[in-house]
């Protein structure tokens, strides 16, 4: 069932969102050669933990760690290791959940390290972009699958895929809820959008095949071709006028 939220429970999300924020924030300006991802992992945890909030990844779904740090080919659940260095060149997509008073908030980046090529930094724009254009749908009357068919047309127009095997989702109480969020698919498909209903829209895309595999640590997936992946998001919230994004600082 899709809840849709008052708006006191909006700025209950709000909350927990701008935290999210703040905690990637604070991390950009901890990436760099040489730190580890699980020093990133423990940046993240200590501001979260500082602003009243809870790291809403650690144990849901006994995931080990307090975020998600994916690097180059992995795509999503990356988990932070004090082994894994983070090396000149290396792209690093980082997702954080955060919990307060019971409400969830849920944002992802992909940040370059140091100088990266001119193709990686083409691939974080376009799925930047690719996010913002999914966003840009989500109003009122609209259908679910137009979020998802204007992030993939994006996409494939610059030459680029989308990830099928995950997707974005419903977002509230709980962190994952109704309705599953495509990053693929035809428009005018779906449930029509209606104030209050909050999304957590998270394109996935990849420089070269979208096929996707999980490796034997039952969490981090990366590319099947091993070509390097970009993932954004932002928990929104539909409303009677423009989305309002949850996840800002």
């Amino acid at each position: 069932m899709i809840t849709c939220k008052s708006q006191r429970e909006l700025a209950y999300m709000k909350d927990a969102g701008r935290i999210a924020a703040r905690a990637h924030e604070e991390l950009a300006k901890a990436i760099r050669p040489g730190v580890t991802t699980k020093e990133l992992d423990e940046i993240a945890a200590d501001f979260i933990l500082s602003r009243g909030g809870r790291p809403a990844f650690k144990g849901l779904y006994d995931f080990p760690a307090n975020i998600c740090t994916s690097i180059n080919e992995e795509v999503v659940h990356g988990i932070p290791s004090p082994y894994r260095r983070l090396q000149e060149g290396d792209i690093i997509s980082i997702d954080i959940g955060v919990e307060l008073n019971g409400y969830f908030g849920d944002c992802a980046r992909t940040f370059p390290v140091g100088d990266v090529s001119d193709a990686a930094r083409e691939l974080l724009r376009v799925a930047e972009e690719a996010l913002y254009r999914g966003i840009a749908e989500a109003r009122v009357g609209r259908r679910l699958s137009d979020i998802s068919h204007a992030i993939q047309t994006y996409v494939e127009a610059h030459g680029f895929s989308v990830v099928r095997e995950f997707v974005g989702h419903g977002i509230g109480t709980s962190m994952h809820e109704e309705p599953q969020v495509p990053n693929f698919g035809p428009p005018d498909r779906g449930p029509r959008l209606k104030p209050g209903m909050t999304l957590a829209i998270e394109p996935m895309v990849n420089m070269g095949t979208h096929e996707v595999v999980t490796l034997d640590d039952n969490w981090t997936v990366v590319t099947k071709d091993l070509s390097l992946s970009a993932h954004f998001e932002h928990t929104v919230a539909v409303t009677n006028g423009r989305p309002e994004i949850l996840t800002l600082p």
